[in-house]
């Protein structure tokens, strides 16, 4: 397969990238526009790689998203390019709407230009899959309930309201034009990678520099966190196997409270790095508790059995393995997280917390 993959320097785009062009024998064409989060450092490992291709293109940009599929000629799309920002949907919500409804409503055209105009096989075998995020469905009330591929949207910020308006495109653009979509809505992700304005690398960062960790309200907001790697294994299998029209819901199994995430960090560096920056008796005396944001949701957890039943994707990483992984790469790669922070990345302190 020849695979078009939007915002593949981001952090869950690289990974899908790593994962294809390191364990299948298919192609990649990334299009990214390269905005603050995305990365082209994320992808050293495959950039050389004879299967994988560069495209700088903003998906807002129609022509030119015209030009890489009658080029390229995709045999199918992973549209990952997204604004997902929580705290920046709120300050500036028009690039939100901007990339995620416009961008999103572009890419579907060009598609549907070029899915058009190919062989009845070719039409029958491509595949437009759509990622979207969990928190479309809101927040859950009770301590059992779990999001389902049922659960009724209830979008929450800005950024949640304008996934939810892109899903809503993609399955439209399906029923209207009988273009093969699939749609996956996945859980809080994390690992290798991560821009450091999200809470899992901005915690282990500023503990490493002795800066305070700041955590929302109590920090007993909810989350089910996704090893990225994990998510990556689940996306591909949703579009080689993923069955046309249907919505697949992708969680890690492991619900944590924020707060309970930032300790677990603090305990892996005390192990992993015992020697603090001046004046840091503990890491978790570092933690600090700020203003709560605007709408920010409780709870989030996913039911993942359907496509653990229907294309046997369950997730290998444990929140406990998973982290360390985490941890222990940010150690590791000082040289990659470093050039975020050194002025070549506009960049915000406070993380986001899902």
């Amino acid at each position: 397969m020849k695979i078009l993959v939007t915002g593949g320097a981001g952090f869950i785009g690289s990974a899908v990238i790593r994962h294809i062009i390191e364990n299948t024998e298919d192609s990649v064409i990334n299009v990214d526009k390269l905005t603050y989060a995305g990365n082209l450092e994320s992808l050293t490992s495959v950039e050389s790689h004879e299967r994988y291709a560069f495209e700088q293109v903003d998906i807002c940009e129609r022509a030119a998203l015209d030009l890489i599929f009658e080029e390229h000629k995709p045999d199918a799309v992973m549209h990952l390019a997204a604004e997902s920002h929580v705290d920046r949907s709120i300050d500036g919500p028009a690039a939100f709407i901007e990339t995620n409804i416009i961008g999103t409503y572009n890419l579907l055209e060009a598609a549907r230009s070029y899915w058009n105009k190919l062989e009845e096989t070719e039409k029958k075998s491509f595949r437009f899959h759509h990622i979207s995020t969990d928190e479309v469905y809101g927040d859950l009330e009770g301590t059992d309930d779990l999001f389902t591929e049922s659960t009724p949207y209830a979008p929450s910020s800005p950024y949640s309201a304008s996934k939810a308006s892109s899903d809503h495109l993609v399955r439209a653009w399906l029923r209207t034009y009988g273009m093969p979509t699939v749609v996956t809505n996945c859980s809080n992700n994390y690992g290798p990678y991560h821009f450091p304005e999200k809470l899992i690398p901005l915690m282990i960062l500023n503990a490493l520099d002795g800066k305070p960790l700041p955590v929302y309200g109590d920090g007993m907001q909810i989350r089910d966190w996704l090893f990225v790697e994990d998510h990556a294994r689940a996306l591909y299998t949703v579009v080689t196997k993923g069955v046309v029209g249907e919505t697949y819901n992708i969680g890690g199994h492991n619900e944590k409270a924020n707060i309970e995430v930032v300790k677990t960090i603090c305990n892996l560096l005390e192990e992993l790095v015992p020697a603090k920056p001046n004046g840091v008796e503990r890491y978790e005396d570092l933690i600090t508790f700020v203003t709560d944001r605007p709408g920010h949701d409780v709870r989030y957890a996913i039911d993942a059995t359907k496509i653990a039943n229907e294309l046997n994707w369950t997730p290998e990483e444990t929140f406990e393995t998973g982290i360390r992984k985490t941890v222990e790469w940010y150690l590791n790669n000082k040289s990659w997280w470093s050039r975020v922070l050194d002025g070549s990345y506009s960049m915000e302190r406070l993380g986001s917390q899902g």
